[in-house]
């Protein structure tokens, strides 16, 4: 199956999209992929091994250039988020970073938005001012924010939506008008979304990021990161990636096809799991309010149905009462939970639960934390694929403990 082969549904293409008969040098008749663990490639002549070296991302030449296992999958992501091409990393932030690290320089500027993952921030605010780039953040909800911001050496914009913890929403088409316009490069993290959910470059965006560790993988198991985009951007990252050495291991690589098989049925679950969590909770007296886009009461609703075919696996909630009691009741109410897991990260089968304030108060100031709506008694809740009664049963025995 190549690029050119007629569309299918998605539940199909996640199981043939990683092939492709017009290399078949890179498939077998095997039906699990193989794992290409080896380091190096021989050549059968010293012209042969010239095109290997020379030909870009030649999947068997040196394993930090790429491997045949990490092709299939970069194939088949690059297909799901309706790109060219697509570059696995060794982490989501591997992405991240490889991909700014490639896109900017001293003297740059970068547009951004407030609200980004952890890691995301860290880099915007700590490395890339030490390395001579500029950064403005603006509040995502405002679209004419990420305009106001721009200058004339503003090289990339990058957003995030829906935004962690807060499921907040960027205007993806508006961003992506404004940046066409003046030639300005757009990334959007995609993670929490997924291509089952949401794609970025339906609305203008060139390049749409994931932390592949999440809802791509599925399974609390592997740790890895992708960029996504047109051929030649993603070659300029890939080049300096190789430089970076922020390559995925072939075992990864094969883990992450492996969960890719499954994404449709997951995210689907997924997507029912949280939309009832956030109808159960939005009952509880003891709950401020609810994020989660797909509620008719989140404040940007209308731009969920406009960019969104459903609100994700991920909602978070707000204790009611001042700083300190919800700050207290919010992280009861996560240690007290049976069914649903206490712990970070999010996409996977199990349902995790975290106290945002006690996860990002070691590394955000106060200041900081409130900038990004970060709230002492918000707790984020990543749904996963059990039973909705049950776990809106264990959440309100939790409730009871909390309050």
């Amino acid at each position: 199956m190549n690029r050119d082969s007629p569309p299918i549904d998605i539940n199909s293409l996640v199981i043939h999209g990683d092939q492709d008969w017009t290399q078949p040098e890179l498939n077998d008749t095997a039906l699990a992929p193989a794992i290409h663990t080896a380091s190096t490639y021989s050549a059968r002549t010293s012209g042969e091994f010239s095109v290997m070296a020379n030909e870009p991302r030649h999947p068997r030449y040196y394993a930090r250039y790429g491997n045949p296992t990490q092709a299939r999958c970069e194939r088949l992501i690059a297909r799901l988020e309706n790109a060219e091409s697509a570059l696995l990393c060794a982490s989501g932030m591997g992405a991240m970073s490889t991909t700014l690290l490639s896109l900017v320089k001293a003297g740059d500027h970068i547009v951004a938005q407030r609200a980004h993952y952890m890691g995301t921030a860290q880099l915007l605010t700590d490395l890339l001012p030490g390395l001579g780039v500029e950064v403005t953040l603006v509040d995502q909800r405002d679209a004419d924010a990420f305009g106001a911001a721009a200058r004339p050496n503003t090289r990339l914009m990058i957003v995030e939506t829906p935004s962690n913890p807060t499921l907040a929403l960027t205007d993806l088409a508006a961003v992506a008008r404004f940046a066409r316009e003046r030639g300005i490069t757009t990334l959007a993290d995609n993670t929490f979304a997924s291509p089952i959910n949401q794609h970025p470059r339906d609305f203008g965006i060139d390049l749409v990021l994931h932390s592949a560790t999440k809802y791509l993988g599925g399974h609390s198991d592997l740790i890895a990161g992708v960029v996504c985009g047109d051929s030649d951007r993603i070659e300029k990252i890939w080049k300096r990636s190789v430089t970076l050495g922020t390559n995925v291991s072939p075992f990864t690589a094969f883990l992450l096809l492996r969960g890719l098989r499954t994404l449709p049925l997951r995210v689907a679950r997924q997507n029912e799991n949280a939309l009832a969590l956030a109808r159960f909770l939005e009952g509880q007296p003891a709950i401020a309010r609810v994020h989660y886009p797909e509620l008719a009461s989140h404040p940007q609703h209308t731009l969920f149905k406009r960019q969104m075919k459903h609100g994700g696996g991920v909602l978070s909630i707000e204790f009611e009462g001042d700083a300190q009691a919800g700050y207290d009741a919010a992280k009861r109410f996560a240690a007290s939970l049976k069914l649903a897991r206490h712990a970070v990260s999010l996409g996977g089968v199990e349902t995790l639960v975290v106290h945002a304030a006690s996860m990002w108060e070691a590394s955000l100031a106060p200041g900081q934390m409130q900038k990004a709506g970060i709230s002492p008694a918000l707790v984020r809740i990543a749904a996963g694929l059990e039973n909705a009664a049950d776990l809106c049963t264990d959440m309100q025995a939790a409730l009871a403990a909390a309050t």
